[in-house]
């Protein structure tokens, strides 16, 4: 869900505080996701969701292990 939020309804370039401020008026991620998020993207500006899924360590191929291994 997150990862479908950056790539399809976040606008870019985006600051950190953007990401952040746009994470916290979701209703589908609890304050704990929105906790997790703040604290591990890094403060700096992304020019695509590819740069904010990379900075949170969830590349194409992070994610693609992850899925597999919870097969």
């Amino acid at each position: 869900m997150a990862m479908e939020h950056l790539q399809n309804h976040q606008s870019y370039p985006a600051t950190k505080a953007e990401l952040v401020a746009e994470c916290n008026n979701l209703s589908d991620f609890s304050a704990e996701d929105k906790k997790w998020f703040e604290e591990n993207l890094t403060e700096r500006t992304y020019n695509s969701s590819e740069d904010v899924m990379n900075a949170l360590g969830w590349g194409k191929k992070d994610t693609m292990s992850r899925t597999q291994m919870n097969a």
